[in-house]
This record gives structure tokens, sequence and C-alpha cells, in this order.
């Protein structure tokens, strides 16, 4: 689905998308877009920010809040990190600024499409078929201590109580999970959100880990278990083996 108000933009992204074999669906404004997603869950959300009625943001919030994780993939005049940074942090999964290449963009849609089949999302329902299954990991709870990350159904608890995650933090805290106690650097983090760091750089990894303490750390300006490496980047550790907290 395509959310953009401007006519001539819309139909360009529409005539990419089907040129690709998937069929999309345009429509014009904030409210439009919700009650599409309600009414029938695309496979990928490509939302402009700036729109009438409800704008981009609000949609990327209200869609969270409900708990729905199609992919998001915003669009924008605006280039300041503080708004590339809010749109990810309300749940966005990719950001492109314009005037944006079209095969970039077709490029990024591919790269949701296929990490959304990977974390256990429905497939598209046209377009290129879905390349072989990747490694185990993809099927298996990953565990730290208390902490379970599973990402066949993109759960994550800590001593059984549910924790809800953007998808970026979602992305970190699980490939952290599969190397307990490795050291990933800010560029190694990233990577796993597939793209930010054309437009934004450390800081966006920075906000992510600063919002996983508020939901898995006992106390966050203390953590025990997401840790920093001074100079380095981060680690996901089990506090049960430490005796001593490596400060925040």
């Amino acid at each position: 689905m395509v959310a953009e108000d401007d006519v001539k933009q819309a139909e360009l992204v529409r005539r990419y998308l089907e040129h690709e074999g998937h069929t999309v669906t345009v429509v014009e404004d904030g409210r439009a877009a919700l009650e599409e997603v309600r009414h029938r869950e695309p496979d990928l959300l490509v939302l402009d920010v700036m729109m009438p009625r409800a704008d981009g943001l609000d949609v990327v919030r209200i869609l969270r809040a409900e708990r729905r994780e199609v992919p998001v993939l915003m669009l924008t005049a605006r280039s300041t990190e503080d708004d590339l940074l809010l749109g990810l942090d309300l749940g966005a999964d990719d950001y492109m600024t314009k005037p944006f290449s079209p095969r970039e963009l077709m490029a990024r849609v591919r790269t949701l499409l296929r990490r959304n089949r990977r974390s256990g999302g429905p497939g598209p329902a046209s377009g290129p078929a879905p390349g072989p299954a990747p490694a185990a990991v993809e099927d298996e709870v990953l565990s730290v201590g208390t902490l379970r990350v599973d990402p066949a159904r993109h759960e994550v608890s800590v001593g059984g109580t549910p924790v809800v995650c953007t998808p970026g933090e979602f992305r970190i805290l699980a490939a952290m999970a599969t190397e307990p106690d490795r050291v990933f650097t800010r560029q190694r983090l990233l990577e796993e959100l597939h793209g930010f760091d054309k437009y934004i750089g450390d800081r966006t990894v920075d906000v992510h880990i600063m919002h996983l303490r508020k939901k898995i750390e006992r106390a966050p300006r203390r953590p025990a278990r997401l840790l920093t490496v001074f100079g380095v980047g981060y680690k996901l550790t089990d506090p049960a083996k430490n005796t001593r907290h490596a400060p925040s």
C-alpha cells in the first residue's frame, strides 16, 4: 500500500512497484491509510509523512499502539536527524528523504519484504518468490538469562513478562541475543536497521538502546544486561553471571 497525497509521486511509486510484480493500493490521506490497513493489512506500507487528515507519524503511532506489525517505509521531505529518529522511535522500519531514487526505493522494499518473511510475517501476495530459507537461528528461541527473544513470533519477554518492542528495537535485540557477551559496534548494529546509515549516524543506535533498557532492565540508569563497552559499542549479557555491573 502507498499512502501519498502527491498524485504524481504516488503514481511514480505505484508504477515502479507494479513493474516488480506487486499489487498496489494507493490512498491519499492518513485516515484512509489507517482504515485500509485495518481492513486488509498489506505486506508493506510506503507512507508519506506530510499528509492531510492524519500525518504519517500519527499513522505509525496508531498502528504500533494497535500492535499491527506491517512493515512501514516512510517518505519525507524532512531531513533533520530529530525528524528521522522520531519516525524510527515510533516504529517505522525504514526512512527515505525526498527526492529519492526509485531504484533505491525498490531495493529498500525488497529488503523489508524479505525480512518480514523471515520474522514470520505474511509474504507478499504477488511479486518475486521468496528465496531460500535463512539459517536456523530464525526458528530458535534465543535466551540470555531470563531474557527470551523469539524471532519467528517476533516476541520478547523478561522473566516471563512480555515486552513490546518496535521493529528496530527487536532487530537490535535479536542480533545481540544470537551472540551473548559479544561486543557489537554501533556500525554493526546500524547494519541491522538496513539502510538508515545513509541519513543518520550512531545516535540512532543509542536511542534504540536507551529505549530497550527502559523495557528490559530493572534499573535502566544502571543496566545489568544491556551494557555499554566504552569506546566500542554494546553487549547483551546474563546479569546472573556478573558480580559487577558496567556503568551505563
